[in-house]
């Protein structure tokens, strides 16, 4: 068991377990679900109505939320993955806050298309519980998708401003 100092002593069990619960109360996420179970998560996973959840004027009609936390050893803080996947376009941008890219910082947002990266740049890293790191990168979702830029059926990512 994984104890951190001002977080309620969270194991990833029960902090996907309140993950879960928070998207399940959430406006437009629909079928939220853990991979591969509810007694192993790794992740957690919601079906998502787009124009719910962005915007009105959005235009897929399927997308999905992908939101996994873990605990490293010797890190003093969680890492994260927190990614909107639209899987007709095969794209998937999303909020990292892990060891993968340590030039950008210990967080970046990411841009991927037909399973590549396309873009990433650094993201502002927030010292917050879990659950409030949630709420603020839902809450981004929406200006950091509207920023896709598509040029010659190519997405890309203007630096990202937060």
């Amino acid at each position: 068991m994984i104890f951190l100092a001002g977080r309620d002593r969270y194991t990833q069990r029960t902090l996907l377990r309140d993950v879960h619960d928070r998207l399940s109360r959430q406006a437009g996420c629909e079928d939220v679900r853990y991979r591969p179970s509810r007694r192993r998560p790794r992740y957690v996973i919601a079906d998502v109505d787009p124009t719910t959840f962005l915007s009105d004027s959005y235009d897929p009609e399927t997308a999905r939320l992908e939101i996994r936390f873990w605990y490293p050893a010797g890190v003093d803080h969680e890492y994260y993955r927190i990614n909107w996947v639209e899987p007709d376009r095969n794209l998937m941008v999303g909020f990292h806050q892990d060891a993968d890219q340590p030039d950008l910082g210990p967080c970046h947002i990411q841009l991927n298309y037909e399973d590549a990266p396309v873009n990433r740049h650094n993201a502002t890293f927030l010292d917050a519980h879990p659950l409030a790191v949630l709420d603020d990168r839902l809450q981004q979702f929406p200006a950091a998708v509207e920023a896709i830029h598509w040029e010659n059926g190519i997405p890309s990512l203007p630096t990202w401003p937060v």
